[in-house]
């Protein structure tokens, strides 16, 4: 199919380019509509907490969105001051439809310092979360202050106001466009040292700018769908360009070796989709594998994200198997003119003779001692990563300056819960008793008050806030919120919340995910399996990027919730990371480092069908694959660091943890394990069934052409041909 779909775009290559040109143009368009339909809210459909929280906003105007504190500190008895009174008042009226409570509204002292210095006002905003949603903390704080005395202190905090705090210093972020322009240079660098020609090195950045556009396409139509995190855009930009360039790496070294090899134009496009671009099908169904892990979770922040990112391979395969060979024929011998680096520098080919070469029969001579050194540094770092506390951190761990951060402080000096930030809030309906469900919570352990304000009540539906009496994020809230629930089954309440959201979110993870990570890893195996023809291939390279995975975790728990070099990016010791960057690690990072796995097996199995050597399928599938997944890994690990300069420390975490995991795979994975296991495991490498091979297509996944002189030593006076 491959073969006649290059004769194809050969002979219509430039109806090809032209095609690509309009729908690349479109896709520019398509970035400026997409903008305002990103989606940032955590639904979880058929939960009770969610559901009670769309109750709320759909009966009472307010529920989803998580209130605002401002805190209020002076030397004297607040509860006496009447500016403080009347600043409460203008903060209310500033706040059309939302729901505030105080000491001033309830006379309750669950609003107040035990010296009654310190009160605070609770604001429920009105209307649903959203990407475009502010805390609107400074103006608030500006509202309060008028009139104030001189020693009286205002300041606004909150969960969204401490969110928002955490890109202070860089308040816009670096943007999409500048993050992807950023990537684009870092790969650019990396593309010159790669390939010392113009041509070679512009052609993998038109194939990204292609892949990029062309997926915000895709991605504005997927948004009438389905919900599209706001994290999406990123993705598509720097794992766009990663992907796409890392396709295109594949196709262009195959594509240089059989002009070396004396094909022509035509003949080397052909070859080079036959046989690469097989290799580059069979790596984005594994990146696509992989993001269904996403797919599948009932969650659908998380089903938009496993959405999304798929689109990124399956356009990135697209452009690399249409678009890239129309190109090719254009250039044909041309993609190594016009030299920008010293010829020294120049890849020559043939990569068993250089320091990859080298290595390669080093590790064949030492495969023992290889293993050891790779196993020792995985089981270090995956066993970091069993440590990892899937959580949203305490809101006393996140970063940043200004109001938010100093009323937090405020509240920690005057002994208030942190618990006031993340409360437990009870839907109270058909006619309930709200103050039956606000006792109820009273009594409950590890509740330190609750309040009941009688205006929090539409018809015959009422609204509840209980303050719990450590964080929403913090260890023993999940019991706490279980007593809760307890607590309310006599009553018409039903809990709700950003607390209890967030634990009903995390529940539906721990029961689902397991499941979909055992499809996933068994989908990988049998396509693995058909593409290597070997179920031992197949199972080593799905155990190897399981312990890959578990690497990258290890790192993050390192960095990140243990706090070890976090300050390089501003952030300090997290103590956990929020539940969906493990589980975006693992998707992301699973179907990137199978990308590796699939290229270096694909040159072993042909050059092991072709000599019946494993030794040579070893050093020439290292020796000839090495610069290409080394030049992938360093464009990938740069693109998703420039991701970690994204405001918001959660996502600095996963890019922290997919560059550390790319790396480490390139270099611990691909260079020592795989081909050590490889020469320990022999002949038993290429073991498949009889009745398996029966089943399985009678060529191997990349059947190249090999040239025996490569393998065979001839004799003097003799030619060895070169053979497929």
């Amino acid at each position: 199919m491959l073969t006649r779909l290059a004769h194809v775009i050969v002979r219509r290559r430039w109806f090809v380019i032209a095609a690509w040109i309009g729908l690349t143009l479109f896709g520019v368009f398509s970035t400026t509509q997409v903008a305002d339909r990103y989606a940032s809210s955590t639904a979880i459909p058929g939960e009770p907490a969610y559901e009670a929280s769309l109750r709320s906003l759909h009966s009472l105007g307010v529920g989803d969105r998580t209130p605002i504190v401002v805190v209020f500190h002076a030397d004297a008895d607040l509860t006496q001051s009447a500016p403080v009174e009347q600043a409460m008042g203008r903060v209310a009226a500033a706040s059309p439809g939302a729901f505030t409570s105080s000491f001033f509204t309830t006379d309750n002292p669950v609003y107040l310092s035990k010296d009654r210095r310190t009160a605070f006002q609770m604001i429920y905003p009105a209307g649903a979360e959203g990407v475009d949603v502010i805390s609107n903390a400074n103006k608030l704080q500006a509202i309060a202050a008028v009139g104030l005395p001189k020693d009286t202190t205002v300041d606004v905090t909150g969960r969204l106001a401490l969110t928002e705090a955490t890109t202070d210093g860089t308040k816009a972020g670096s943007g999409v466009l500048v993050e992807a322009v950023i990537g684009g240079i870092g790969a650019l660098v990396i593309l010159l040292f790669v390939f010392g020609t113009l041509p070679a090195v512009l052609t993998p950045l038109l194939i990204a700018i292609g892949t990029i556009f062309n997926t915000f396409t895709l991605v504005w139509a997927l948004s009438y769908v389905t919900e599209v995190s706001a994290i999406v855009p990123f993705l598509i930009a720097l794992i766009g360009l990663g992907l796409a360039i890392d396709y295109a790496l594949v196709m262009l070294f195959r594509f240089r070796d059989e002009l070396r090899d004396g094909n022509d134009v035509e003949s080397a496009v052909v070859e080079t989709m036959t046989h690469a671009g097989k290799s580059v099908m069979v790596s984005g169904s594994t990146v696509a594998i992989g993001l269904l892990a996403m797919v599948l979770l009932p969650l659908p922040l998380l089903r938009g994200m496993g959405i999304g990112g798929m689109l990124i391979p399956a356009v990135s395969v697209l452009a690399a198997v249409t678009l890239l060979p129309a190109l090719l024929s254009v250039l044909g011998e041309r993609v190594n003119s016009v030299r920008v680096m010293p010829r020294r520098l120049l890849d020559h080919g043939h990569g068993e003779n250089g320091v990859w070469g080298r290595w390669a029969r080093f590790v064949l001579r030492r495969p023992v001692a290889v293993a050891a050194v790779g196993i020792v540094a995985t089981v270090v770092l995956a066993a970091l990563g069993t440590q990892l506390n899937p959580s949203e951190s305490q809101l006393s761990r996140f970063p940043g300056g200004g109001t938010a951060i100093a009323g937090r402080q405020v509240l920690a000096d005057a002994g208030i819960s942190p618990g006031v930030m993340k409360p437990l809030n009870v839907l109270v309906e058909h006619g309930g008793n709200a103050d039956q469900a606000a006792q109820a919570l009273r009594g409950v352990k590890g509740i330190v008050g609750a309040s009941a304000p009688a205006a929090w009540k539409v018809g015959g539906t009422s609204f509840v806030e209980a303050f719990p009496a450590i964080d929403g994020a913090a260890p023993g809230i999940a019991d706490i919120v279980d007593r809760s629930e307890a607590a309310l089954a006599d009553t018409d309440g039903t809990l709700t919340g950003t607390t209890a959201v967030g634990l009903d979110f995390l529940n539906v993870l721990r029961r689902t995910f397991p499941y979909v990570l055992v499809l996933v890893l068994l989908l990988t195996f049998v396509l693995l399996t058909r593409a290597f023809r070997s179920p031992v291939l197949a199972l080593k390279a799905v155990v190897l990027n399981v312990l890959s995975l578990a690497s990258a975790m290890g790192v993050v728990v390192f960095v990140f919730q243990q706090g070890h070099g976090s300050q390089l990016w501003n952030v300090g010791a997290t103590g956990s990371i929020i539940a969906y960057v493990p589980v975006m690690i693992f998707a992301f990072l699973y179907g990137i480092s199978m990308d590796f796995e699939t290229f270096m097996l694909s040159r072993m199995r042909e050059t092991y069908d072709a000599t019946g050597s494993t030794d040579k399928a070893i050093e020439l599938g290292l020796a000839r694959t090495a610069k290409l997944v080394t030049s992938s890994a360093l464009i990938l690990m740069f693109a998703f660091l420039v991701l970690s300069t994204t405001p918001g420390f959660e996502i600095k975490s996963l890019a922290v943890g997919v560059a550390a995991g790319i790396i480490f795979d390139a270099t611990v994975i691909r260079a020592l394990l795989v081909p050590a296991l490889m020469k320990l495991f022999g002949d038993a490498n290429w073991w498949t069934p009889t009745w398996l091979d029966r089943l399985l297509p009678a060529a191997p996944v990349a059947p190249a052409v090999i040239d025996l002189r490569d393998v065979i030593p001839a004799q003097p006076g003799e030619r060895t041909p070169a053979v497929t």
